[in-house]
Formats: C-alpha cells, structure tokens, sequence
C-alpha cells in the first residue's frame, strides 16, 4: 500500500497553502479561547489578592483553578487536533 500524500500538498506536489491556513484558522482560534478562559482566574488573583489584598490564601486556589483550566482545554485542543486528522485522513 503506497503512502498517501499530505492533506497541504496539492496534486502537482506543491504547497496547498490555503488549506494550510483553512486548518491553522481554527485550531489558532481554540488555542486562543482556550488561553482566555485559562488566563480568568489569575485576573481575579491580582484584582483580589495583589491589589485589594483579600485572604492570600486564595492565591493558591486561583493558581491551582488556572493551571486546572489550562490542563483541561489542551486536552481538548488534543483531542481536536487527533479527531481533525482522522477526518483528513479518511478523505
């Protein structure tokens, strides 16, 4: 069984780069939703915390609740990318 050829190359053999960018797009965007909603919790610790100076204890629970979301959404970014190229891959 010879090897497919990549999804970004065209028939030709040169670089498809729209589909290129027509992949990027949307995984950049979940990238990006992902880094927002990870980055929420360390707001709410230097507004709370740092400047305002409620219970430093809280610190840690805002930390561990960032680095919770940040595991949490590269998960789904991996998953994402693994079901993506399956579905390249049956084209």
């Amino acid at each position: 069984m010879s090897p497919s050829r990549p999804f970004f190359t065209s028939p030709s053999g040169a670089l498809d780069t729209s589909q290129v960018v027509d992949e990027a797009v949307p995984l950049a965007k979940l990238v990006a939703a992902v880094g927002v909603v990870a980055l929420v919790p360390v707001f709410l610790q230097v507004l709370l915390v740092e400047m305002l100076g409620i219970v430093p204890a809280l610190a840690v629970l805002f930390t561990l609740a960032a680095q919770f979301l940040a595991a949490v959404g590269t998960g789904i970014v991996l998953m994402y990318v693994v079901v993506r190229a399956n579905q390249l891959a049956d084209e």
